[in-house]
């Protein structure tokens, strides 16, 4: 049998790349306003603090759940040791987008060496976060979830938990967190050369290590509506430079990135800094909760540069159609859902 080869002509090849790189844009761009309709931090852990109080065998206790969305909250239910009763309901309210109680529970001989869970974790809406302060000052912190959701008293609980349950924190915010990721991005997408992109990742870092620590040890108040519309009003900026600087032109002539970095990366540490006040910190131990937050963040943020970096290279060797325009799709999806964000965003202030 003999084969035929159809050959087009150049036009007809070209039109075709182009009704191709049309659709796969429009996918894209469908797939990320459908993440972006979500908001960027929706998955948020409850935070159960247990403090020990007006004797050995009493517990004060904060119960914070968040706030989904229309004002519906997990289902999540504490399940105390056997001999512990729950005393002194102080009150039960909306503060913020949490519900919060407070009340007392009293156990006979202590809670030291018992245990507790947490029902209602299976849908996987919400973890809970928990911070027991034992009556010399210890703490221990531990990060519940539907397949681990009992936390033992430890009868000498350490700084260790601390550090490995807020490193999880971190690390988990910054993955989580779809508009920071997408700033992370765009700053990959501004910067040209290796080292350009390691003084841009770092001078990022910095800023919002600085501001993280400033908002969290209440030096500095910003209300968190307007940050987190300035963040998403950051993504579009940075994703509108990326295309005038490959056009020819800058807003920014002649401002090198890691300025760009600097200045926005100020304002994603208030960002961080509402994650965190959300689940709290253990007073006795608040610059190593904070510390290790904040390596958390950095861990998950080269994590995902570094996925960003081999995906990139992968895709410079496959043999894919490649039109003068197709650079512009991921600036143009980036900018897209921020965008969408912003506009949402403004709506809710």
């Amino acid at each position: 049998m003999r084969r035929v080869a159809i050959v087009a002509a150049p036009g007809v090849r070209m039109a075709l790349v182009a009704a191709l790189g049309f659709r796969i844009a429009l996918v894209a761009l469908l797939l990320a306003v459908g993440l972006g309709a979500a908001e960027a931090h929706d998955v948020r852990p409850a935070y159960l603090e247990l403090r020990a109080g007006g004797g050995p065998d009493v517990l004060d206790v904060l119960w914070k759940v968040p706030v989904v969305r229309a004002g519906m909250r997990p289902l999540l239910s504490i399940e105390w040791p056997e001999g512990a009763v729950a005393r002194e309901e102080e009150g039960e309210g909306l503060v913020g987008d949490a519900w919060v109680q407070r009340f007392r529970v009293e156990r006979p001989g202590g809670f030291p060496g018992a245990s507790l869970g947490v029902r209602g974790m299976e849908n996987g809406l919400s973890d809970v976060l928990v911070r027991y302060e034992a009556a010399g000052g210890a703490t221990q912190t531990a990060r519940l979830t539907g397949a681990s959701p009992v936390f033992t008293f430890a009868t000498a609980p350490g700084r260790f938990e601390v550090a490995a349950t807020y490193t999880r924190l971190g690390i988990e915010h910054i993955l989580l967190g779809i508009d920071h990721l997408l700033f992370v991005l765009a700053l990959v997408l501004l910067t040209d050369g290796l080292g350009r992109l390691i003084r841009t990742i770092t001078a990022f870092t910095i800023a919002h290590s600085i501001t993280l620590a400033l908002a969290t040890l209440g030096v500095v108040h910003v209300p968190q509506a307007p940050v987190e519309a300035t963040i998403a009003l950051s993504i579009v900026f940075v994703a509108a430079e990326i295309v005038r600087r490959r056009d020819g032109g800058a807003a920014l002539r002649g401002v090198d990135p890691w300025i760009v970095a600097f200045t926005f990366g100020l304002l994603h540490g208030f960002g961080f800094a509402g994650a965190l006040r959300d689940v709290g910190l253990p007073q006795g131990a608040i610059p190593l909760a904070l510390l290790f937050f904040n390596l958390g963040v950095e861990a998950g943020q080269l994590l995902f540069i570094g996925a960003v970096l081999a995906v990139a290279a992968l895709l410079r060797r496959a043999p894919l159609p490649r039109a003068a325009w197709t650079w512009r799709l991921l600036p143009y999806a980036i900018g897209g859902v921020a965008a969408f964000w912003l506009m949402e965003r403004i709506a809710a202030l």
